[in-house]
């Protein structure tokens, strides 16, 4: 059974509430019109009621039994604004509030925070940003988190890997990384990746001298003192933590090298380029960026994805849920 299957199967019948802010694109409307029709989870379109019908009615789909939530006319909105000024702690007047509420993205993780919903999967036609920036402003990183980190599942046959950080953060210092590669373990062992960890760096244990190589190093004796029931080592280059063979000669006696099957790249352009040669090169279907260390599931989709990626990531974001 290939993981999607088994991850649907986790949540089917369980009435998880996913929100769905982009609910005009297509793409969107069908994937949560497929998700509300297999039982996965009860999807939640924001907008305008008379305008998702009509959308939904010329691509020939209907809405009916999908919860439809237009901000501009809901029964709770006032307590939604009042939560947002408590939760803001003085960073936004009541009248700052309406106004950000009234923004799909900013209403649902509104509706995610006060446990109206479960999860949200946007980011179909927003950046990255207009995702991450309510979700760090509303439900925040978990304690002992710093900041969010965008991690990828890669799928293939029966393999599975995970690669962390490829979306959100520029370069993070040995602490931030530290952190990045304990919550990317996690994602791992959610989602039954072995949690072998590789913090990867263009050196292996020192073999070139570089700040940019003890930043990892730094890194990963940071993550083994945060997580020391995940087994994490670096710095490794990626020949020595994916192939036993040059591990043997570059990093004998390593847990990790040679068996890695999740790697920390160490700032996001390498993380970036590296899940998509896996994808485009390498054949891996490549499912996130998985948001991790936050206090509530929030997912952020590709601007060029497509509809199964829609539905894919809202099963990963319902099983997130399960996660306590």
């Amino acid at each position: 059974m290939d993981l999607i299957q088994e991850l649907k199967e986790k949540v089917v019948g369980k009435g998880i509430s996913i929100v769905f802010p982009e609910s005009l694109d297509s793409r969107i409307l069908r994937a949560a019109v497929r998700l509300k029709a297999e039982n996965i989870c009860q999807p939640v379109l924001l907008g305008n009621e008379e305008e998702i019908r009509a959308f939904a009615k010329e691509q020939g789909v209907s809405v009916d039994g999908l919860t439809l939530i237009d901000p501009y006319h809901y029964e709770a909105y006032d307590e939604l604004v009042e939560a947002f000024v408590e939760r803001r702690k003085g960073k936004a007047t009541k009248e700052q509030a309406e106004s950000l509420l009234r923004d799909e993205t900013y209403f649902g993780t509104m509706l995610v925070y006060l446990k109206k919903a479960d999860g949200l999967v946007s980011g179909a036609i927003h950046s990255t940003g207009d995702t991450v920036r309510p979700a760090l402003q509303i439900v925040k990183t978990k304690p002992g988190v710093s900041r969010t980190s965008g991690a990828f599942l890669l799928l293939k046959n029966e393999e599975r890997f995970i690669m962390g950080d490829c979306a959100i953060n520029i370069d993070p210092s040995a602490q931030e990384l530290g952190e990045i590669a304990v919550e990317t373990a996690k994602t791992a062992k959610m989602f039954g990746v072995d949690t072998k960890v590789a913090l990867l760096s263009f050196s292996t244990k020192g073999s070139a001298k570089a700040d940019q190589a003890q930043k990892v190093a730094e890194a990963t004796k940071i993550a083994q003192e945060l997580a020391p029931e995940f087994d994490f080592d670096g710095e490794l280059q990626f020949d020595a933590a994916f192939v036993p063979a040059v591990a043997q000669l570059k990093a004998p006696g390593s847990s990790v090298a040679g068996k890695a099957k999740v790697f920390v790249f160490p700032e996001i352009q390498s993380g970036n380029i590296g899940y998509k040669i896996a994808q485009r090169l390498g054949g891996y279907e490549a499912v996130g960026p998985i948001l991790q260390g936050l206090n509530a599931p929030i997912s952020d989709l590709s601007r060029g994805c497509v509809e199964e990626d829609v539905y894919k990531l809202a099963i990963i974001t319902a099983n997130q849920t399960l996660v306590k």
